[in-house]
């Protein structure tokens, strides 16, 4: 079982900058992606908004492009995303998941508030 702990969310003006962390209780070796989602208010589903995949390529929705940087750190078995230009649309539970050896993981979620 791998636990995720994510931390950084918060309430933030239009503009602002937040990140957040995801911390996992497996080994980076057995990682295969790390990644953030996230649900916005009266929305059913989660959508991807950055991964990272072993090798370090990335890949990014198009909303927040040029935003958002997603980064990883092997020694601490961490995600970082780290976000910028906040907007109001960018508010929504964001969850940290990860890919390990064939399964799925994910995190508690996160809230990410941003006022205009």
């Amino acid at each position: 079982q791998v636990q995720l702990v994510e931390s950084g969310g918060g309430l933030v003006q239009a503009g602002g900058s937040l990140r957040l962390s995801c911390a996992a209780s497996a080994t980076s070796s057995s990682i295969n992606a790390m990644g953030w989602y996230r649900q916005a208010p009266g929305k059913q589903q989660r959508e991807l908004v950055a991964r990272i995949i072993s090798g370090g390529r990335t890949n990014y929705a198009d909303s927040v492009k040029g935003r958002f940087t997603i980064s990883r750190d092997s020694a601490k078995n961490t995600a970082y995303l780290q976000m910028n230009s906040l907007k109001p649309e960018d508010t929504a539970v964001y969850y940290c998941r990860i890919s390990r050896e064939g399964y799925i993981y994910w995190g508690q979620g996160t809230q990410v508030t941003v006022s205009s």
